[in-house]
């Protein structure tokens, strides 16, 4: 009765994982079809890629869509338990701790591209030039690159040369050799976690304060431009929460590997796929030029096939 039990619950558990992974695959597809279509309307309209936050919109939705690709590729392989070499795990892992830290530091700059817009009306055309944006862009880069440096260069200075040639699941956990690469990677995670809350809080406080002076068309502009702020806010916690469940996951590990896996699957969903799909909401239905072009496509696309 034992082992009838046993196998049950060994079916049950593999159907789980089974419907768990269908479940993202769908998510996936569809968000990734989002991106595109907004992707596509981006390129469609000069207006936007010569305007800083449409370009900035642009490279987000760049990285969410990459990211969701890598991350599902990792997790197919994962779920297949299939082995590469340690050394094609290393430059895939570097793209996708790259990218999660893109979308979060791109937030925080968009956000402050509406504190200029807002709170600095006069010298914004001269501060939110295309130049000054690609110059942007490079720098978020760098910064999103720090964290992935300081990982990867813990594992390379304690790894032997002979794990290069061997093979593993691919997975970041497997370049936390030790304890005390666990806690590095925190801080500096937490440490970019306080700069771009205060980035946030100090946008949010100084937009608020010109909301309430503001009046007529400015004053609906203004809260408008809060409202986006907001919504920002409320994504990037989302992101930055993300940066926290490495944390909370090895913590878990140390209890229960069951509840470990389900824990990172509620993270993935909920901290990796939830933001990625807050993005069209912002600015392909609440803003309206880009809501009105992305309509004009989608009804000229349906339209031409239907003639």
């Amino acid at each position: 009765m034992a082992d009838n039990n046993s196998l049950v619950g060994g079916e049950f558990s593999r159907r789980q994982i089974n419907d768990q992974v269908i479940i993202v695959q769908l998510l996936v597809m569809i968000f990734l079809c989002i991106n595109i279509l907004l992707l596509i309307t981006f390129l469609k309209k000069e207006g936007f890629y010569t305007t800083t936050r449409y370009i900035l919109f642009a490279v987000m939705l760049l990285s969410d869509s990459l990211i969701l690709i890598m991350s599902d590729i990792l997790l197919i392989l994962s779920y297949f338990q299939f082995t590469m070499h340690i050394w094609l795990c290393i430059i895939i892992s570097f793209v996708v701790l790259l990218y999660l830290i893109v979308t979060p530091v791109t937030l925080t700059v968009m956000t402050l591209e509406r504190y200029v817009a807002i709170c600095m009306p006069l010298r914004h055309g001269e501060l939110c030039t295309t130049r000054s944006t690609v110059n942007c862009i490079l720098i978020i880069h760098c910064l999103s690159s720090v964290p992935c440096i300081v990982i990867l260069s813990m594992y390379f200075a304690s790894a032997s040369l002979r794990i290069y040639k061997q093979y593993s699941v691919c997975s970041v956990e497997i370049f936390i050799l030790y304890r005390w690469h666990d806690h590095v990677r925190s801080a500096v995670y937490q440490f970019y976690f306080l700069i771009m809350c205060i980035c946030i809080v100090f946008s949010y406080v100084k937009i608020m304060k010109v909301a309430k002076a503001a009046s007529g068309e400015n004053k609906k502009s203004t809260w408008k431009g809060l409202r986006t702020v907001s919504l920002h806010a409320f994504q990037l916690l989302l992101c930055l929460f993300r940066l926290w469940c490495p944390l909370i996951e090895s913590a878990i590990l140390q209890i229960n590997v069951r509840l470990f896996i389900d824990v990172r699957y509620f993270n993935y969903i909920m901290f990796s796929l939830a933001p990625r799909c807050l993005s069209p909401l912002i600015y392909g239905l609440r803003d309206e030029k880009f809501f009105h072009a992305l309509k004009s496509y989608a009804f000229s696309g349906w339209y031409k096939r239907n003639i």
